[in-house]
């Protein structure tokens, strides 16, 4: 017997991302994204400074005294995990009330750790380039996704210890 189930969350799960990032690549959304990216820098700087750091911001750039500066570009502000995350949560078969829930709160701890990942990787330039680009390339790329997975990991066992999911088993 044939399993119509998971075929359908992956078939949901990749139109959805190939939806997701096909905006992504608009103009209208670059836009969006673009002051999304200067927001995150924004409440980086307020973080920092909350703290007692020290930096200036500018736009997108968040600058040391001493002149190093990182930039949050596109891919940099967690929107692609973001979309991963959506996604996967619209794929999986439970009540809408619990996906936008789930939605919300992945979204928030996706972020936030993507703040996190950005003043840590703020930090570690200005002592080592060579550590910022490990960092920066392997370390952080692994672990937001590892973050994103288990964001969604978390959600579907909530989602089936509450048995809103009856199909999800089939």
């Amino acid at each position: 017997m044939i399993h119509i189930r998971p075929l359908r969350f992956v078939l949901i799960f990749v139109c959805c991302l190939l939806i997701g990032f096909g905006a992504l690549i608009t103009p209208q959304v670059q836009s969006v994204d673009s002051k999304f990216s200067r927001a995150l820098v924004g409440v980086s700087h307020g973080l920092l400074r909350m703290f007692g750091g020290h930096a200036t911001r500018d736009g997108a750039i968040l600058r040391a005294p001493a002149g190093f500066a990182v930039e949050m570009r596109d891919g940099c502000n967690a929107v692609n995990v973001t979309i991963l995350l959506c996604s996967a949560v619209f794929a999986f078969p439970a009540p809408w009330r619990m996906k936008a829930a789930g939605l919300l709160a992945g979204i928030a701890i996706i972020q936030a750790v993507n703040i996190f990942r950005f003043i840590t990787l703020f930090y570690l330039g200005q002592y080592s380039m060579t550590w910022f680009d490990f960092a920066h390339s392997y370390l952080w790329e692994s672990l937001i996704m590892l973050d994103t997975m288990v964001v969604f990991w978390f959600w579907v066992t909530r989602v089936l210890r509450a048995g809103a999911a009856p199909h999800a088993d089939a």
